[in-house]
Parts: structure tokens; C-alpha cells; sequence
């Protein structure tokens, strides 16, 4: 609500990761500031290293990046405590990723190191029930130590009536997917998008007027641009550097600003927020931000700020952005937190 505290929660890598966090934190956002007073561990689980909220109900979910990968569910109450609503097993090793479908009936989730993609059917509490499938990627790509099976490190549902998208580092893939929504069963949708090899497709940023996305690739350090038609294939624009920085450079999270005008990519290894202008879809870089870590890890867009996550840094850095440039700035002294590696306002 305008005027007041909001919560934003933080996911991070716990000690069976080799982290420094003992769960999710709970910290109270300024709307008007943007600043973030941490309120604690509000659950303690198991390395909750990405996070995210069902479209309708107060429940949050996280996938525990462990080799026996679980996602757990929370209710969320006004303060941010957060309640156990259930655990299930994912069928694979380190998820890394997952996403709510937009009717809030059904949750996907990337299994990193098991290549594959699990779904949940969700009741009317939002509470997960027994994995209704999982769909193992097949190949490799030419990174022999990166690439050497399938990775899938993203799931992007459809806001409308299109495919989801599966995103999988390892194969140079971007997979689709219709959902059978009554046996809760994917059926793969041919062909599957082939980034150039090497790419390591990492995630991958969708435009609010459902036509264009973006692909950040981790592996060889680019972002492309792509027209998307209605049934979820990917047509390549154009490829550019995701940094203008000299160095070792591994894109991590990459989003759309509000208004869907400009596009950011967070670089670790050079410790940037890189921003393009996407008027016309294709990536201008405009501006490249120092984030005052080496690594960041995610980062979320809320309004007029910018929340960005440094792993190895341990602290959340808020920015404020001009909304006529794109730009951040920062604001502020960086929070301290163990190990974050999302952002979820």
C-alpha cells in the first residue's frame, strides 16, 4: 500500500551450500526511501537460494538448492514471519529456479544439477501437493566442465496462453512446454529454441507486451534479443555484450525496468548493473553501474528501486532509478546479509 512499510524477502546459501545464511530474511522496505530494515531469519530451511510469491494467496515458495532438491512452502504473515505449509521433494539435484503459473494452480521448478523440470499442482491454499511430473533434458554443449550435461536454470510461464519456457544452460537450450492442466503433465512443444553454442542461457526477460524477450547468457558473457510469437518460439534480433568491462564477466539475473523501456543485467565477476535501452527491442547499453561488490547475484526491481544481491559481498545494495534514464544511483549504506542470493519484494 502506498505510504507504507512493505516486506521483502531474501533467500541465500546456508552452511550444506558453504554459505553464511541460516534461511530466509525478512527485512521491511521504505517505499519512499527504499530503505530495508532486516527483521531476521523469518524461516530457517535449508539454502532457499531463489524465491518467489503465488499471484494471489500470501504464500511463498523456495526451492532448496541441495543434491536431494526440495521446495518448500510458507504462509506469509503481515510482519513477513513465515509459516511451514509443506515440503516436497523435486526429483533433482540443486533447483535453482522456480515460478508460480498465473492462475496460481500449478508450481515449476528448475533442477540445476538433474536437468530437469518438475511440476507441483497447487491447491486452493497454495499448499504444493505430490510432483505431478518431471522432464529430463537430453545433450551437452562444448564447455566441457560447465556444459557437460543438461543444466536447466530458469522456468518462465506464459502470462497468457502461450508455452512455458524452460531455459537450460547446459544443452544451449530454450525448451517449450504446454501445461496438460489436468493431469499437471508437460508436453513438449517442437522444436526447441538452439542458442549459439557455448552461450550458457542462464534466464531470460519477457517484454509486458508479450512479443519480445531477452536471454542473458552466463557462459559467454552476451544478452540477445528475441521476437517471441503467441505460441512461444524465439526468432534471433541481435546479440551484444551483457558488459562493457574488461575482465572475467558471468551475467547472473536480467530483467525489464517498469515500464518495460529498459532492460538490466546484473555481472558478476565485474561487480555491474549493466542497462540497455530496448525502445525498438534491440539492446543499447546506456549506463554501467558499480554495485560495491564483486558479485551480484540477483537483484529485483520494485517501482523506483533497484534491491541487488551480492553473494560473495554479504549485503543487499539499494539504488534509486531515474525513471527518464533508466539510470541507478545509490542510496543509502548496503544491508548487511549472510550469503543473499535473491531479492523478492
Amino acid at each position: 500500500m502506498t505510504g507504507q512499510a512493505t516486506i521483502v524477502h531474501i533467500g541465500g546459501y546456508t552452511a550444506e551450500s558453504g554459505g553464511r545464511a541460516a534461511g530466509i530474511v525478512a527485512a521491511r522496505r521504505d517505499p519512499a526511501s527504499g530503505e530495508l530494515t532486516p527483521l531476521g531469519t523469518a524461516a530457517i530451511t535449508a539454502s532457499p537460494s531463489f524465491l518467489v510469491r503465488h499471484p494471489a494467496l500470501p504464500v511463498l515458495y523456495a526451492v532448496n538448492e541441495l543434491s536431494e532438491g526440495q521446495v518448500s512452502a510458507f504462509r506469509v504473515a503481515a510482519d513477513g514471519d513465515l509459516s511451514p505449509l509443506g515440503v516436497q521433494p523435486t526429483g533433482g539435484a540443486e533447483p535453482c529456479h522456480l515460478a508460480v503459473a498465473p492462475n496460481g494452480r500449478h508450481l515449476f521448478v528448475a533442477n540445476y544439477g538433474g536437468g530437469s523440470v518438475a511440476v507441483f499442482p497447487l491447491d486452493s491454499d497454495g499448499v504444493p501437493g505430490q510432483r505431478s511430473d518431471l522432464v529430463h533434458h537430453e545433450g551437452h554443449g562444448p564447455d566441457p566442465e560447465r556444459q557437460e550435461k543438461a543444466h536447466c536454470h530458469m522456468v518462465s510461464p506464459d502470462p497468457g496462453v502461450g508455452p512455458l519456457l524452460a531455459v537450460d544452460l547446459g544443452t544451449d537450450s530454450v525448451y517449450r512446454y504446454d501445461l496438460d492442466a489436468a493431469s499437471g503433465r508437460l508436453v513438449p512443444r517442437a522444436p526447441r529454441l538452439r542458442t549459439p553454442a557455448g552461450t550458457g542461457p542462464r534466464h531470460l526477460a519477457r517484454h509486458p507486451d508479450g512479443r519480445r524477450c531477452w536471454v542473458v547468457g552466463e557462459l559467454d558473457g552476451t544478452v540477445t534479443a528475441y521476437d517471441l510469437t503467441a505460441d512461444g518460439a524465439l526468432h534471433q534480433r541481435e546479440r551484444v555484450d551483457a558488459s562493457g568491462r574488461a575482465g572475467h564477466v558471468q551475467p547472473s539475473e536480467i530483467a525489464l525496468g517498469p515500464d518495460g523501456g529498459f532492460l538490466y543485467v546484473g555481472n558478476r565477476g565485474v561487480g555491474t548493473v549493466a542497462v540497455f535501452s530496448v525502445a525498438d527491442g534491440s539492446p543499447r547499453l546506456v549506463a554501467e553501474v558499480d554495485t560495491g561488490g564483486e558479485w551480484p547475484r540477483h537483484f529485483a526491481l520494485t517501482a523506483e528501486h533497484l534491491y541487488v544481491a551480492d553473494e560473495r559481498a554479504d549485503m543487499i545494495r539499494m539504488f534509486r532509478v531515474d525513471p527518464d534514464t533508466g539510470v541507478p544511483a545509490a542510496v543509502g549504506e548496503p544491508v548487511p546479509v549472510a550469503s543473499p542470493t535473491c531479492v523478492c519484494p
